[in-house]
């Protein structure tokens, strides 16, 4: 419920932001939904390979979209800067002592995973 309601105050900060005019020619919708998914990324799931990925990019991706809307930022620049950005971050959580979700982690050898019904296959 508490990320429902991050969601509903970023919106309407967001549509404030909008009508004010704060900013001209920024969409604060946008660029707030992106920050906004980014933070909740890091917060619901915890700082993960996984968070720190997605978390990190989306919150540049926010700030790259600022800097594109107000023209400092030609699109065909921030384009190819956003995926790099995006394979440095790989790499960052690859060598980075994060941990990794408990969704892509690799099952140790001779175990296997319940199936849906709650038993094991072959027992």
């Amino acid at each position: 419920m508490i990320i429902v309601a991050v969601l509903v105050i970023a919106l309407g900060i967001a549509w404030l932001l909008n009508t004010r005019n704060v900013i001209p020619g920024v969409d604060w919708l946008w660029t707030g939904g992106l920050g906004v998914a980014g933070l909740l990324a890091l917060a619901n799931r915890g700082f993960t390979k996984f968070t720190f990925v997605i978390g990190s990019f989306l919150l540049i991706s926010s700030v790259c979209s600022i800097l594109r809307q107000t023209g400092m930022l030609r699109s065909n620049i921030e384009i190819p800067v956003l995926f790099i950005v995006f394979g440095v971050l790989i790499l960052a959580s690859m060598l980075l002592p994060l941990p990794t979700p408990e969704a892509f982690r690799e099952e140790k050898r001779g175990e296997t995973r319940p199936t849906a019904a709650g038993r094991r296959p072959n027992g």
